[in-house]
């Protein structure tokens, strides 16, 4: 039960293999765990006897996650007795998710923060931008009481946002706030998590796990983007057209990227009193960020990947004593680095390019792929920048059985 609740609520899959195995070898019962996409299949060494357990690794829940990792640091020290394990690991596996008012308010808090990041310093645009990712939060949080399909959500959300856009569009009248009202709620929505967890997959020569782990974040941003540019032509625009990102001051990029990270740190159930690591961490490797682009010249996605091995170093350490899965924790603290706007920006101008057909010039052509570059490179570098230190880390710091 411990390792399909861990599985299940967003901790990596090593450390929910290896929670699992120390657990069985407490209990006298030796066990060996074999993670797939929709099971758990826990092998009882010596024998002949395993157990398949469905489940999916679809939730993110740190607080969850935090819950039964302590009620197995109790059973493995002995201070909770077996049979009062069950209904303990249930009543952690069961905790509530955050306060919908609290959901919804930091979902607008980090819509409206990557939008100062990204160039929209005036109230109207940020007045939208956290409007537009309020309602989307509503909606989320409706929705999941009434299907459990998980691309309905961010469709959902994502169609409300591009509606929104259309209507401020006619206000606004600036290309780039237009776009940032339309792609900042979408980027609240980034199923960051599941591609970290992935690409570890991956890295571990989970090879399964980790391409289904990949398919199902990459199904979920084409979700994104088709509610979102259909969102956009049903509130009765005709052509979303994204500028080029503005530049911002420094204080208010680093400031804004606290933001960012602690609205998305709630988003994931984070603890209150473990807010403050991811929040100097994201501002710590932000404020690098910004110098290696603003002062050395460097490009994004060398920005970020020096950006996220900084945060990966101070975060990694530290991940499995306070109990929480690094994945979340480590997207949390570099959300502000995620290139959804180059995405976003590649995916609306390939719509425009279909609609223009043979009439569509060079440039449009270029920008999809520049934009659609630079979204795949900082995405990768990212990924690296944040796993390779929490690897390193893992394997020097695991003992030769725990690996």
């Amino acid at each position: 039960m411990a390792a399909k609740l861990l599985f299940a609520h967003g901790q990596t899959t090593e450390r929910t293999v290896v929670t699992a195995e120390r657990l069985g070898r407490t209990l006298g019962a030796p066990v060996k765990v074999l993670p797939d996409w929709d099971k758990l299949t826990v092998e009882i060494e010596d024998s002949s006897v395993s157990r398949i357990v469905p489940t999916k690794p679809l939730g993110m829940d740190m607080n969850r996650v935090l819950a039964i990792t302590l009620v197995v640091e109790r059973l493995c020290d002995g201070t909770l007795r077996a049979e009062e394990a069950r209904p303990s690991l249930l009543s952690a596996g069961s905790l509530p998710p955050v306060s919908t008012l609290r959901f919804t308010s930091f979902a607008a808090i980090g819509a409206a923060s990557l939008g100062v990041i990204f160039g929209a310093l005036d109230l109207t645009s940020l007045m939208l931008i956290a409007a537009s990712a309020a309602l989307g939060a509503i909606v989320r949080r409706g929705l999941s009481a009434f299907s459990r399909n998980p691309f309905v959500q961010p469709l959902c959300a994502a169609f409300i946002a591009g509606i929104v856009a259309a209507v401020s569009a006619i206000s606004l009248r600036q290309p780039i706030s237009t776009t940032l009202v339309a792609f900042c709620p979408c980027m609240v929505l980034m199923p960051g998590p599941h591609l970290l967890n992935g690409a570890i997959d991956l890295a571990r020569t989970r090879i399964a796990l980790g391409i289904a782990r990949l398919t199902y974040a990459g199904i979920a941003v084409l979700m994104i983007c088709f509610g979102l540019l259909l969102g956009f032509n049903a509130g009765g625009a005709v052509q979303l057209t994204a500028g080029p990102a503005l530049p911002v001051p420094f204080l208010a990029d680093v400031v804004a990227a606290g933001c960012a990270v602690a609205s998305f740190g709630t988003l994931f159930s984070m603890p209150w009193r473990l807010l403050p690591l991811p929040i100097v961490a994201g501002m710590l490797g932000h404020a690098a960020r910004w110098a290696l682009i603003s002062l050395v010249g460097a490009n994004v996605a060398t920005g970020a990947f020096i950006a996220c091995i900084l945060i990966s170093i101070i975060v990694a350490p530290v991940v499995d004593r306070l109990h929480l899965p690094f994945a979340a924790l480590g997207f949390s603290a570099a959300v502000s680095m995620v290139p959804g706007f180059f995405l976003f920006r590649a995916a609306s101008a390939t719509v425009e390019l279909v609609s223009m057909g043979p009439r569509a010039s060079a440039d449009l052509l270029t920008n999809i792929a520049a934009d659609g570059v630079t979204a795949f490179l900082t995405i990768l570098a990212m990924t690296f920048g944040l796993i390779l230190p929490r690897m390193m880390l893992e394997h020097f710091s695991l003992h030769p059985s725990e690996r």
